[in-house]
């Protein structure tokens, strides 16, 4: 990676090292280099100590903060060769500095040093960078996972995996929708989420390494991706940094368990109906224009959701549509507010 704000410097040292067979990323300014340092966190960083707004100084601060960026070899180049400012970027952590003009032996050798001591680090340094993978790395890595597995159609109202079965896959919605919900005892059902296409589920209990403790049911028909448990554990171990991912999903899924309790124990049955069609509309709606969007559920899977008998659920539509907040559109429901639904009162 160059980030150096005159360009027929950073045109000439790119082309010197495309020309050598390094695969080089360039930015013209500090704020645009931090970006795509830690977008694609390159091995070795060569930038300038002089540009406008972010200086280089600023450069090394903000990547030190991230700790996938923090252990990438970092070389400034500079006009300047006072001692101070040389001690200021070793006190920041700079591996190396070049005084321009520097010529390509110079420039490649300062490179090539920086790799093999960083090469010298062995294992750990590999383990280290895949400890932190950006988002666009988990991306890639996670659609490797999804094309290498088997593909299966479910129809509407088929069980994926019902509470009690041994978990075999992660599964991936490449379209439609799941809901997972659980039984009362009394055989009433309680919806906990709906899943829409580029969403993962059912890899708590992969990795709890326990059986299902609830069931999955597709609302439409839906196309899985079957991802595994031995694949996907798999690359866990082999990108630890794949888990973060995984574990921010795990901790929202708590923190919506957390607000459904909670809804549950004090709102009225009017602001829970309310805030179940907020719920499917957020998760669900690809038809949304700003404040209004078309949503697809029935009335037994909406009364699942918020907890509450299928006669309710009538009532309270009829009177959200008596207050202009949604419309029936066939067996579809158009929300005509959900500013509005969101602000309904106890």
């Amino acid at each position: 990676m160059i980030i150096e704000d005159n360009d027929d410097i950073r045109e000439n040292t790119k082309e010197i090292l495309e020309l050598t067979g390094y695969q080089v990323y360039d930015a013209p300014e500090g704020k645009t280099g931090v970006e795509l340092a830690l977008n694609y966190l390159p091995d070795v960083i060569l930038c300038d100590i002089m540009m406008p707004e972010l200086d280089g100084f600023g450069v090394l601060y903000m990547l030190s903060k991230h700790p996938q960026a923090a252990t990438i070899p970092f070389i400034f180049l500079t006009a300047k060769s006072e001692r101070a400012d040389m001690r200021k970027a070793m006190e920041l952590g700079a591996d190396d500095y070049l005084t321009k003009p520097f010529d390509d032996i110079e420039l490649l050798n300062a490179i090539e040093t920086r790799l093999k001591k960083r090469k010298q680090l062995g294992p750990e340094s590999n383990h280290l960078k895949n400890l932190y993978l950006s988002e666009k790395e988990q991306e890639v890595l996670l659609k490797e996972l999804v094309s290498a597995s088997r593909i299966k159609v479910y129809r509407k109202k088929q069980f994926i995996y019902q509470e009690g079965d041994s978990p075999l896959y992660v599964y991936y919605v490449k379209k439609g929708k799941v809901r997972r919900f659980l039984h009362y005892l009394d055989g009433r059902e309680l919806s906990t989420d709906i899943h829409a296409a580029d969403s993962f589920f059912g890899y708590g209990a992969v990795l709890r390494q326990e059986r299902y403790s609830d069931n999955a049911e597709t609302l439409e028909d839906v196309e899985l991706a079957l991802i595994e448990k031995e694949q996907f554990f798999e690359l866990l171990y082999r990108k630890p940094g794949i888990a973060s991912k995984f574990i921010k999903l795990l901790s929202g899924n708590i923190r919506g368990k957390e607000v459904q309790l909670l809804a549950f124990a004090y709102d009225s049955v009017r602001k829970r109906v309310a805030n179940a069609l907020i719920h499917v509309a957020e998760k669900t709606s690809a038809e949304t224009t700003d404040d209004e969007c078309l949503i697809r559920i029935s009335r037994d899977d909406l009364a699942s959701l918020a907890g509450t008998a299928n006669e309710t659920i009538s009532r309270m539509l009829a009177d959200f549509k008596d207050e202009k907040l949604i419309a029936k559109e066939g067996n579809s429901i158009r929300i005509l507010s959900l500013t509005k639904l969101r602000n309904i009162k106890q």
